[in-house]
């Protein structure tokens, strides 16, 4: 049988193409599930006038997002929030936080267009997609930053770390100056017990040292 489709049908065809199949397949499934009509003259140019509108419409309607991507050009977004050691997060940014702050500059998008695979977890730059149109993209760029509390609690700890190595130099100091003054003690007992050794008339009356022979 002779139809003609109102809806694109994969492996079969698209809106507005005249097509032949069985009849038990164009009267049992597509026509009663408005996919297809009977192929007449009148159907053909109802059909192909309502492909016409309908690719006008498309076109109008990616020409409206290609227009209102441009609004995106350059546009920054800044998230401070609660930063662990490692630069990870307490908590995420999401897309439903981006489109809160894009509406805040008067860039009206639904969350479900913002192309997000997972929440961002870490401190730094992303560049997010916008998904505008099927054959539209815009893009923003995000920056995720310690807030104030992480920044004092990082600048507490580096404080701590430079004064446990200024301590830690000390200590070494003092230690290496016990260690000299030990092996100068060690020195001066061992040359005492050596003078000791000797007979007083094998010793030089000046230098108290062994008279050489």
């Amino acid at each position: 049988m002779r139809l003609i489709l109102r809806k694109d049908i994969e492996h079969l065809g698209e809106v507005g193409d005249v097509v032949e199949v069985a009849d038990g397949y164009g009267l049992n499934y597509l026509i009663p599930k408005g996919l297809a009509l009977h192929a007449t003259a009148s159907t053909v140019r109802a059909t192909q006038h309502e492909q016409r509108l309908r690719e006008a419409q498309i076109q109008a309607a990616k020409r409206s997002a290609q227009d209102f991507a441009g609004e995106f050009s350059g546009v920054e977004i800044e998230f401070s929030m609660r930063v662990g050691a490692d630069g990870r997060l307490f908590g995420s940014v999401t897309n439903r936080m981006i489109e809160d702050a894009l509406q805040e500059k008067g860039l009206e998008v639904n969350r479900r267009r913002i192309v997000l695979e997972e929440p961002i977890k870490k401190v730094g730059t992303y560049d997010v997609d916008i998904r505008l149109h099927q054959e539209v993209r815009a893009s923003v760029q995000v920056k995720v930053m310690p807030d104030e509390a992480s920044l004092a609690e990082a600048e507490e700890a580096a404080e701590a770390e430079t004064e446990e190595g200024v301590a830690a130099e000390a200590t070494e100091a003092v230690e290496a100056a016990d260690g000299e003054q030990a092996e100068a003690e060690a020195t001066a007992e061992a040359t005492g017990v050596a003078q000791e050794e000797v007979p007083a008339e094998n010793r030089d009356a000046e230098t108290g040292e062994e008279k050489a022979d």
